[in-house]
């Protein structure tokens, strides 16, 4: 029995053995006649080089050409003068690849040409303009990128420019620029404006009737003051009737002032802008979206508004644009916009760019404007009689005269200690009740942050913020 499990043992091994090995040897034999396959030549072994439009560069390489590959010839071409010379020369902007073999077809060299703009001219002018300046430039496609740094934006806008200007074209010209130090301008802006406005009005109304035996003459005389509007707003009039005949005085002399004083303070990072309004904001409606829908409502803002551009330029001079307007609303222009009254602007504004020194201040002003409407209105032919005339005609009469002056003075300006720094309300207390209702003070303590209480002295007026 032994001798019989022993056998069965072996011979299921066998089996198992013979199932797992018999098919391994026909597998193994048919890969030896399975052909390998290579890459021969790729950009992975490829040797960058940038070439000019019509520039070119010399190669000698290690072993004997067999053959040349040139995969867009339209882009490059290589120029074999010799059997380990070669010559490649830029034909067209774009890029292609050159490959190299020898006689037995093995790789001798590859190189991944990129063929661009000739630079060397715009390197030269850059050179020439800014020698201290480190800028780089390179092709990309058929436009270029500057790179490096810059000492001030200036330089860089400066840089771009040049590029532009050889290139031909903006779209074409890439600014990469890091400018070193980004400098850091405040403007103070005030804008001054005083306007005066003068209105005369003088008329006389007359109404009544006068009767020839059976026929009957009415007559009405209403003075319009096409110019500023009737008079009567809280005015009186002055009138009486005589037999049939009822006269009403109009008269009216107004004279008013306005004036505009408004003094931001802006701080803005060279080549940026900055932007201020001190006014408000009305709506007006917009059409609507789509046809059966409500319109829409915008906004328009008006007051006293500043923009601001600086640029800092490398003599230590500030070029900046400066962009100021006063507006106020003018009822008088209003228009009524699908049921809703949009009123009317009147608009002062001035738009400039100069150079300044850092401290130094530009007036723009004689900005003046003078506006005189007169206007005598009455019955015709009546007018025109001396002394009695003047019953029958009116006068109406406006002068607006307006002057604005704006002053901007540049200055670049470094960062500053929270602690140097001081707020309108810095050592403001509330007073007690005692105080405040006994002795009427608004406040008990009024100076600088940790400044000592001011001793007591003979004054007892008020004393401490503004006080109307």
């Amino acid at each position: 029995m032994a001798i019989t499990i022993s056998f069965r043992a072996t011979a299921l091994a066998a089996l198992v053995l013979g199932t797992g090995l018999t098919p391994s040897a026909p597998t193994a034999a048919a890969d030896r006649h399975v052909p390998v396959m290579q890459v021969a030549a790729s950009e992975s072994t490829s040797r960058f080089i940038p070439l000019g439009v019509g520039k070119s560069v010399a190669i000698d390489l290690p072993a004997d050409i067999k053959d040349v590959l040139v995969a867009d010839p339209k882009i490059a071409n290589a120029v074999i003068r010799s059997s380990r010379r070669v010559y490649m020369i830029g034909v067209a902007i774009g890029q292609t690849n050159i490959f190299f073999f020898d006689a037995a077809g093995k790789q001798i060299a590859g190189f991944d040409i990129a063929v661009t703009r000739d630079l060397n001219g715009v390197r030269a002018a850059l050179k020439q303009a800014m020698p201290d300046a480190d800028i780089h430039i390179e092709g990309v496609g058929d436009g270029i990128m500057l790179s490096g740094s810059a000492a001030s934006a200036a330089e860089s806008q400066q840089a771009y420019d040049l590029a532009t200007r050889l290139v031909g074209d903006g779209t074409k010209v890439v600014n990469g620029i890091a400018v070193r130090g980004r400098d850091e301008v405040m403007l103070k802006v005030t804008v001054a404006e005083v306007s005066r406005q003068i209105i005369k009005q003088l008329g006389i109304n007359l109404s009544g009737s006068a009767g020839f035996g059976s026929a009957v003459v009415n007559f009405n005389n209403t003075n319009p003051f096409p110019i500023n509007g009737s008079p009567n707003s809280g005015i009186p009039n002055i009138g009486g009737t005589f037999k049939s005949v009822t006269a009403n005085l109009q008269a009216m002399n107004q004279a008013g002032v306005i004036h505009v004083l408004a003094e931001p303070t802006l701080t803005a990072i060279s080549g940026e802008t900055a932007n201020f309004l001190a006014g408000g904001q009305f709506p007006y409606p917009t059409p609507p979206s789509s046809a059966g829908t409500a319109p829409g409502f915008d906004f328009k803002s008006f007051g006293v508004s500043l923009a601001f551009t600086p640029v800092v330029l490398s003599e230590g001079g500030i070029s900046i644009k400066v962009l100021t307007e006063v507006s106020e609303l003018a009822p008088e222009n209003s228009v009524t916009i699908a049921g809703t009254t949009v009123p009317g602007l009147t608009v002062r504004r001035a738009e400039t760019t100069v150079e300044l020194p850092s401290g130094g201040s530009l007036a723009m002003a004689g900005m003046m404007q003078q506006q005189t409407k007169q206007t005598i209105t009455g019955f015709p032919g009546l007018m025109n009689v001396p002394i009695l005339g003047t019953l029958f005609k009116s006068r109406d009469y406006l002068n607006n005269q307006t002057e604005l002056m704006i002053l901007v003075t540049p200055y670049i300006v470094h960062a500053v200690a929270q602690k140097q720094l001081s707020r309108p309300d810095d050592g403001f207390s509330d007073p007690n009740d005692q105080s405040s209702v006994l002795l009427g003070r608004l406040n008990r303590i009024y100076g600088g942050a940790g400044m000592p209480e001011p001793p007591p002295s003979d004054y007892h007026g008020k004393y401490g913020f503004i006080l109307d």
